[in-house]
């Protein structure tokens, strides 16, 4: 458990000059989920916060939606042919009446640290799928001035990206910029698993006045992730799918890439960000 960095001998060369020493490289193992005792998934993930990391992942499957649909997380002792726990084995047991998956969020079961889960079936599957969809009332409205703060906030709040250059984070701030929650992982969709999960732990979903700020780009898959926690604003400091941009028009979601500095594209819900209407042109 909290496997989160390694050691690994490297040659390092600079200038003509060659040494050897040791360098910190952010940890990648391998984490099954199960559901009541059923296989369901595996991802590679940093180790650390794994029963957020599950129960975050459940969220966006449509399993979870509320604490009271969690009975408990558990990692599985005999995981291992000489019984030993490796913990990268997690049971997740839901309360009675909770419905397992449907067919129409089923993914392939195995994913990894840069795709997040692919082959979600349409947009319209986690429209009408999400028990959390974004009503923000009234109308959360944040200014770009806000925006612009947001990726040096992340940056600041990153522990181990500091110690191995090799973590995804991903953050949720309110709506006046103040930090509630950041998580480090080598995938980015598990960084926002985490988030997620741990605030349905805490009885905090859904996420309707919230600004989710991730360090990559926006892909399909955190988009819906962030739709399936009610979360009204995604911003990213690289650029969006354009399955992403998609999703937060269906679902009335403000999508924001390329955030960096004062500059940045607001690619759906406009509404949210207070612009000055003077300055806006066609």
């Amino acid at each position: 458990m909290g496997r989160v960095t390694e050691r690994r001998k490297v040659i390092r060369i600079r200038d003509g000059a060659v040494s050897t020493r040791p360098d910190t490289l952010v940890a990648e193992e391998p984490l099954e989920i199960r559901l009541n005792g059923k296989p369901l998934a595996i991802t590679m993930r940093t180790p650390g916060d794994d029963f957020a990391l599950a129960a975050g992942f459940l969220v966006s499957e449509g399993v979870l939606a509320t604490a009271s649909d969690l009975r408990n997380i558990v990692y599985c002792a005999g995981a291992t042919a000489d019984g030993s726990n490796t913990y990268n084995v997690v049971d997740v047991s839901t309360a009675p009446g909770v419905a397992l998956p449907d067919i129409t969020l089923e993914r392939n079961v195995y994913t990894t640290s840069s795709c997040g889960l692919c082959g979600k079936a349409s947009l319209d599957a986690v429209r009408t799928t999400t028990r959390h969809p974004i009503a923000d009332t009234p109308p959360l409205r944040v200014t770009p001035e806000l925006l612009a703060e947001l990726p040096d906030r992340l940056r600041a709040a990153q522990r181990v990206f500091d110690r191995t250059g090799g973590l995804h984070a991903a953050a949720l701030f309110d709506e006046h910029g103040e930090l509630l929650d950041v998580r480090e992982d080598v995938g980015r969709h598990n960084a926002v698993d985490k988030l997620v999960g741990r605030a349905l732990q805490s009885g905090n979903l859904p996420l309707s006045r919230t600004v989710l700020m991730v360090s990559g780009r926006a892909s399909f898959e955190l988009a819906q992730k962030a739709v399936m926690a009610g979360i009204p604003v995604l911003a990213a400091v690289s650029a969006p799918s354009s399955l992403a941009v998609d999703l937060a028009a269906e679902t009335g979601m403000t999508l924001v890439g390329f955030l960096r500095g004062s500059s940045m594209n607001v690619y759906a819900g406009e509404e949210r960000i207070a612009l000055r209407a003077a300055a806006v042109r066609a």
